[in-house]
């Protein structure tokens, strides 16, 4: 699979520059791609999508005649569900409540599944339009033939931007395949489609269902009780691992009924997205490490990423999980024996998380949670973050420099509650992970506690843990331990409709 992504589409939360001026136009990677693989024989071997601002069938029919065979759709899929483009998704302002926590801007969100489907349906008619216009019956017969498109020159000269651009050698550039529609069939079997044969993984992963179907896992989740310890070896191509068991839960008991235990151990290198969607109840401990995405929608329970005790490595200087790690997690504690890579704890909107570094974009657009980094971090440390804690570790006063100030600002430790917490957190991970960057910070807390900066962003600027108050409720330290000493909110009683998600959570 080769995918070409152009320089339209995108996220409303973009800078306008980059809106405006980056990247390319989808048509010219698409092309260039195409011509390469079929000039060398290679095209046979490969199916190339391509996505970036494509709306229409009409897109879809030029971008079939340039040579792709899928199509993405991204921004247009939001828009049919009721995105108004109002570009504050990193705000918590959404006006629609596509992208916001605000339980009174969520109430407005208008979209169903069915606005999404009634979309594509009609897209699919304009595509068959156009086909019967042509006069070709099957879409396949159109991809690759650039001989079926023509420039307009009266769209050409409608505006200054296009205004004597010459396209004619552009399409002439593409290989002609009119005679030849071999590239469109496996080069294994020229009988078949690639499309029958292409993808052959299934499901991502056998090592989940190995943990769905043990008998003790299957056990405690019917029953509804007890607690039970299973152990798997796990590779890098296993990826979402935890993600079935974790289904498995939901479906019978919710996202918090679950009153029972399982606790899954793991020893190797873990794919994309491991412990994905783990929810309370589940206890995942890796020993070794893991790539992008640890922890990608978590909801409640624990993760805990340590070194193989062979590694043979200073784990707070060596990286242990990849990049997008807590990417929109809502709850649930994390604790990383090493580094982390870039946009650590990106969406998060109530994990509690420590790692000891990360790389660029740390706690972006980060909405509630806790995250603790004990070693040095990348650039643009909260850019968007609207809710949530952040304690960073920085001895040698590089972090100013690295924090985007357009929203968060941050100060010293000056509130018990918030030291209190800091403490706590970092005990906690201790305890979990044996991590000696924590132990020696705790051996030494009085001086270096100093050390830490604290960066919050307006919605906490009056939080017990970021102001000092003259009476504090009894709070809690993790999202898993609701009677332990701290928390965001009063233990017990019950919360009204009106508050956050990130509340709830």
């Amino acid at each position: 699979m080769i995918q070409i992504s152009g320089g339209d589409g995108g996220t409303g939360a973009s800078p306008l520059s980059s809106i405006k001026h980056a990247g390319c136009p989808w048509e010219m990677g698409l092309a260039e791609a195409h011509s390469a693989l079929l000039t060398n024989g290679l095209r046979d071997r490969v199916t190339i999508r391509v996505d970036g601002g494509i709306r229409t069938g009409r897109d879809i029919a030029i971008a079939a005649m340039m040579g792709a065979e899928e199509f993405g759709f991204g921004t247009i899929a939001m828009i049919a569900e009721g995105c108004v483009m109002a570009r504050v998704c990193h705000l918590n302002t959404c006006p629609v409540g596509v992208t916001s926590q605000k339980e009174e801007l969520r109430k407005k969100f208008p979209g169903t599944p069915e606005h999404v489907v009634n979309f594509f349906s009609f897209v699919a008619e304009e595509i068959r339009n156009i086909m019967a216009h042509l006069g070709y019956s099957k879409f396949e017969d159109l991809i690759g033939r650039s001989d079926l498109l023509t420039a307009n020159p009266s769209q050409i000269d409608r505006i200054a931007k296009t205004n004597g651009v010459a396209l004619d050698s552009f399409f002439s550039g593409i290989p002609d395949s009119k005679g030849d529609r071999t590239f469109l069939r496996s080069n294994e079997d020229h009988d078949r489609l690639k499309e029958e044969i292409i993808h052959r993984n299934g499901f991502s992963s056998e090592l989940d269902r190995q943990i769905t179907s043990h008998p003790d896992v299957k056990k405690v989740i019917e029953e509804n009780k007890g607690s039970t310890t299973v152990n798997f070896n796990i590779k890098n191509t296993d990826r979402s691992t935890c993600a079935m068991v974790a289904g498995d839960v939901a479906r019978a008991h919710g996202n918090v009924g679950f009153k029972g235990s399982i606790n899954v151990n793991f020893n190797g290198s873990a794919g994309q997205s491991f412990g994905a969607f783990v929810l309370p109840g589940l206890n995942v401990r890796l020993e070794g490490e893991a790539n992008d995405y640890v922890g990608k929608g978590m909801n409640g329970g624990e993760i805990v990423v340590v070194p193989d005790a062979n590694a043979g490595f200073v784990a707070s200087e060596s990286s242990i999980v990849g990049n997008a790690c807590l990417y929109g997690a809502t709850g649930g504690d994390f604790h990383a024996n090493g580094r982390a890579g870039e946009r650590f704890a990106v969406r998060n909107s109530g994990a509690y998380a420590v790692t000891e570094g990360t790389g660029d974009h740390c706690c972006e657009y980060m909405t509630g949670g806790v995250v603790v980094v004990l070693g040095s971090v990348g650039r643009n440390v909260g850019a968007g973050m609207t809710g949530g804690l952040g304690y960073f570790y920085d001895p040698e006063n590089g972090l100013q420099e690295r924090l985007n100030t357009e929203i968060v600002k941050t100060q010293r430790i000056s509130s018990a509650e918030g030291e209190a917490k800091l403490k706590a957190m970092i005990e906690r991970h201790f305890q979990k992970t044996g991590s000696e960057k924590a132990e020696a910070i705790l051996s030494n807390w009085d001086e270096e506690v100093g050390k830490f900066w604290q960066v919050y962003p307006p919605s906490e600027a009056n939080s017990p843990f970021v102001k000092e108050s003259e009476s504090a409720s009894v709070l809690r330290v993790s999202a898993s331990s609701p009677d332990g000493e701290m928390c965001f909110l009063p233990v017990g009683g019950q919360l009204n409709p009106d508050q956050t998600q990130r509340c709830a959570d």
